[in-house]
């Protein structure tokens, strides 16, 4: 599953991923419990942002939607990424999605939607932001009843969305 480039710049700020490629390897349908789905195992990684001038930091995952909750991974599987122990300039955050904050995302990263970093209620500016990143990623069981070898793959990029703070504030 490919991730984002790393080291992705927008406006005064560079992102970065701690790394831009998630690997699976083979999944055998004999090693899988026949069900509904296959959840795969959690995969967590780091994404850093660092701002040469304090700037509201805000982030979005751009990637094929397989539903309102997460985004397409194979033809019908799904994943999922939440934002954890995030931190701006050493004091911990929440989210809420900019298109209702005054809603708590909860870290997940939804289709179409971006993340504020907040506390106290307000939207956080400064010059570095960190975050952990968990992935879940789940196949309908019947994905894996293929004849041979076959690739299942997802694909996206995260986005900053934010914009340098006045000097005043």
């Amino acid at each position: 599953m490919l991730l984002a480039t790393p080291d992705a710049q927008a406006e005064n700020c560079r992102l970065s991923l701690s790394q831009s490629h998630i690997d699976y390897g083979a999944i055998r349908r004999d090693a899988v419990v026949e069900n509904v789905a296959v959840v795969l195992a959690t995969r967590t990684f780091n994404l850093t942002v660092l701002c040469v001038e304090p700037a509201a930091m805000a982030l979005r995952f751009v990637a094929v939607p397989a539903d309102g909750q997460g985004f397409r991974f194979g033809r019908e599987g799904r994943l999922r990424l939440r934002l954890k122990h995030a931190q701006v300039d050493g004091r911990a955050v929440g989210w809420a999605s900019a298109q209702a904050p005054d809603e708590s995302a909860k870290g997940q990263l939804l289709p179409g939607q971006a993340l504020v970093a907040r506390a106290a209620g307000a939207p956080v500016a400064g010059r570095r932001l960190t975050a952990q990143v968990d992935i879940d990623t789940e196949l309908p069981f019947d994905a894996l009843m293929v004849r041979g070898e076959a690739q299942l793959e997802g694909r996206g990029s995260f986005e900053l969305v934010s914009q340098a703070v006045p000097p005043s504030q």
